[in-house]
């Protein structure tokens, strides 16, 4: 082929595109170089986003009403427990004072109780001998029978503060044991640790925490600019950090009466229950979003809403078609719209499907 022909073709072909370009450009502008979106259909979703987390529905935690050292620890994170499993193994460990005191109630005790068979015996023999009642008799028996008895409790006192078990009990109460069936999520002690007991003026140590794992639920917070849109029984989806290509399905099941101050917003908390079946892995502390459905609508005509204008405080609502011909301005028609999602507007009349409308540059800031 002659070097004429190479150039003569490659003109040609340079026409062809340069035409083609042309075309595609007047397909989305206009004489006026303003671009033209297409009217489609779609699916519209109105929605609040709650943020939180994937937590057990009951989570416990395992304390001792004993104080001591942790002997021994019967199970690791992770392992499955259920009500009254063993957990660990408590040894005592009293400081000085504590066995000066039980020490000094013992034998307190027991001086009452001499006392108090003193006087029972004494009684009895002046009652035959017919110089007392017989009613003082039975004072002087239920003072013997209580002093008896408080020395019984003193003397198990000592042996509880000493050993950590009472010998008619085989150790039992040195051993905390499951509250409930579950899967143990954090174990915060080990063997040698010392343990605060659980009592009415302190929260004593906290040594596991266990939970049911085939119960989950979201845990989250809500915008109050949302909270009035919700209501118990919508439905959710709920997309998990860890797992982004997975989406898990809820209900809303609890909104709180009350909000909360946090960073300077105003948010209520909400409890989203997970549709049961579901075949995703979770595990408690997994971050999330949920996004509650207030209103969805498939297959409508769409636009997207930074072409729509407000006017009249919102009453009107108005697009631009393109102009029809080089020196005329667009055409501004009213339409009415109705679920939004924030980017994308239905419209409900006023369009149809494949008509194009006006979009305008972005006014610069001087």
């Amino acid at each position: 082929m002659s070097k004429l022909w190479k150039t003569l073709l490659f003109l040609i072909v340079a026409a062809a595109a340069s035409a083609g370009l042309y075309a595609w450009t007047r397909n989305d502008k206009d004489a006026n170089g303003l671009k033209h979106v297409e009217v489609t259909t779609g699916t519209i979703v109105e929605k609040a986003v709650a943020v939180g987390q994937i937590q057990p529905r009951q989570k416990f935690q395992v304390k001792s009403k004993i104080s001591g050292i942790v002997r021994r620890t019967m199970v690791e994170v992770g392992d499955t427990v259920r009500a009254g499993d063993p957990l660990f193994e408590i040894g005592p460990d009293p400081t000085p004072l504590e066995r000066t005191e039980v020490d000094r109630r013992v034998e307190s005790a027991e001086a009452s109780y001499r006392r108090a068979e003193s006087d029972y015996r004494r009684a009895t023999e002046l009652t035959r001998q017919g110089v007392l009642p017989k009613s003082d008799v039975e004072q002087k028996r239920e003072a013997y029978e209580l002093a008896r008895v408080a020395l019984q409790k003193a003397r198990q006192d000592r042996e509880l503060v000493q050993k950590g078990n009472l010998s008619s009990t085989a150790g039992t109460e040195s051993i905390i044991r499951a509250p409930a069936a579950g899967t143990v999520l954090t174990r915060l002690v080990n063997p040698g640790d010392p343990i605060v007991p659980l009592t009415s003026y302190q929260p004593g140590t906290e040594m596991a925490t266990i939970a049911d794992m085939s119960d989950l639920i979201f845990k989250g917070t809500v915008d109050e600019i949302d909270v009035g849109k919700l209501s118990v029984g919508m439905e959710a989806r709920i997309k998990v950090g860890a797992l982004p290509t997975d989406v898990v399905t809820g209900k809303v099941a609890r909104i709180a009466p009350q909000a909360q101050q946090k960073e300077g917003a105003t948010l209520f908390d909400v409890e989203i229950e997970l549709t049961p079946g579901q075949t995703i892995t979770l595990r408690a502390g997994y971050s999330a979003n949920a996004d509650v459905i207030i209103r969805e609508k498939k297959n409508v005509l769409v636009v997207p809403e930074r072409l729509v204008a407000f006017e009249d405080g919102g009453k009107k609502t108005t697009v631009e078609l393109p102009a029809t011909s080089p020196k005329a301005e667009p055409k501004k028609v009213e339409i009415k719209t109705g679920v939004s999602d924030g980017l994308n507007i239905e419209v409900v009349q006023g369009l149809r499907k494949g008509d194009k409308i006006v979009e305008r540059p972005p006014k610069e800031i001087s």
